[in-house]
């Protein structure tokens, strides 16, 4: 039986690749920026998804990782480095191949936070990047 919210230990997340971290990140990252909008907005369905992909697009990913990478620690560079290097199925159409790599390094570390339950932490990088 699957439970929403369940964890798993680190040493699990660490044996997923890290493009599986990534798809996960980039479920958290796309629900972070859409709740934030609805929250704190009153835009249509057509300009919240406007907003949101541009947030959630590799290029947004990338220059928000600039800041936030002083922030992590080794081991969530250690899962930015893995995400980033990892080959992945897929090619950007819209972003250059060192934003797109950037962008699966920061979703990666997003699913490997999440998927280990560090919720709070998720709260603390993405909360210091709208004090910015």
């Amino acid at each position: 039986m699957f439970n929403f919210f369940t964890t798993i230990t680190e040493r699990e997340a660490k044996n997923l690749s890290p493009v599986t971290l990534a798809f996960v990140g980039d479920a958290v990252y796309s629900l972070y920026v859409r709740e934030k909008l609805v929250l704190s907005s009153d835009f249509s369905t057509g300009t919240l998804q406007k907003l949101t992909s541009n947030e959630v697009s590799a290029h947004g990913q990338n220059a928000l990782l600039e800041r936030l990478m002083p922030l992590f620690d080794e081991e969530e560079i250690a899962v930015f480095k893995r995400g980033r290097n990892a080959k992945k199925p897929t090619r950007s159409k819209n972003a250059t191949v060192a934003e797109y790599n950037n962008s699966t390094g920061f979703e990666a570390v997003l699913g490997y936070l999440y998927l280990t339950g560090k919720y709070e932490r998720i709260d603390e990088l993405l909360n210091f990047k709208d004090n910015l």
